[in-house]
């Protein structure tokens, strides 16, 4: 990314990825031809989030790596959850959050597991000294070209449990130790309300996750914890080349109005502003970061 301070046609900001072969799932980046950037030589912290302490789920890689190293740099420790295939992804998060002079915990678990999901949000407090920031970001999706009749029961149950089951446990343990000031955080995606018919159980979950930010966000609202979401658009992460077939890889993005895949290092900031008391009136609502397509 290029500076900040001057003004940049957003449609070339970044050039679009290459890539047009698939990796092994779960993907892995440095299996990528043209890696993502999530901010490492970009973000400048400002303190916005000194002290806090943060779980992020799917915080190995992709997003969740963008908005670990923008944590980190405005002050936050930050423990990432992820998969123990990710581990080597996630000790470069680590790294990074530990480069910026905060403290760095990885977790190796399956969300899809009710007791797993608890050991997340209680090795979190332990680890981290409490718990204020929590991002629900971990997902699974796998791209179905035959649409519903191609979506098998145990693909389905995988998208329900990571996507939504998750984010039910996750939140549910954290909600005793989240004190006022606090933030909860969900990833949904431009799928909620544009779903795509080879990813119709993904979209499903994604529309669900607007839902649960909706209504948990007037359900502790008189506890002083908001609730948000931040919809992504195509981003390039490795779970793009990972669970998408050949032909929707090459050119991932393009039909945006700014033209292009978006990157991690652009979604960061949005988190950064839910989690900070600059949002401090914002809460129940969804940010769309899509290249342009509208959240319809």
């Amino acid at each position: 990314m290029s500076d900040q301070t001057t003004p940049q046609d957003p449609s070339d900001q970044y050039a679009q990825p290459e890539d047009a072969e698939t990796i092994a799932h779960p993907g892995l980046t440095e299996d990528m031809d043209t890696q993502p950037d999530h901010g490492e030589q970009s973000y400048e912290g400002s303190n916005r989030l000194s002290g806090k302490k943060a779980v992020i789920t799917g915080g190995d890689s992709g997003i969740g790596r963008a908005v670990a190293i923008a944590f980190a740099r405005e002050g936050a420790d930050v423990l990432i959850a992820c998969l123990p295939d990710e581990k080597e992804d996630a000790e470069e998060t680590r790294r990074l959050v530990e480069e910026a002079g905060r403290r760095g915990v990885v977790c190796l678990t399956d969300l899809t597991q009710e007791a797993e999901c608890n050991r997340v949000v209680d090795e979190a407090v332990e680890q981290l000294g409490g718990l204020d920031i929590l991002v629900n970001n971990a997902a699974y999706q796998m791209a179905q070209p035959g649409g519903l009749e191609d979506i098998t029961t145990e693909q389905l149950d995988r998208v329900m449990k990571t996507n939504l089951y998750a984010m039910f446990w996750l939140t549910r343990r954290a909600l005793p130790h989240l004190g006022k000031g606090a933030t909860i955080i969900n990833t949904s995606s431009i799928q909620s309300r544009q779903p795509s018919p080879e990813l119709l159980d993904y979209a499903t979950t994604k529309a669900g996750i607007v839902a649960f930010t909706q209504g948990l966000a007037q359900s502790v609202a008189e506890r002083g914890i908001r609730v948000n979401a931040v919809a992504p658009g195509p981003i390039w992460t490795p779970l793009i080349p990972a669970t998408m077939p050949e032909g929707k890889v090459e050119g991932f993005g393009e039909q945006t109005p700014l033209g292009r895949a978006g990157q991690p290092a652009e979604l960061a900031p949005a988190y950064v502003f839910l989690a900070s008391q600059e949002s401090s009136y914002v809460t129940g609502e969804v940010i769309g970061v899509t290249g342009g397509n509208p959240l319809t």
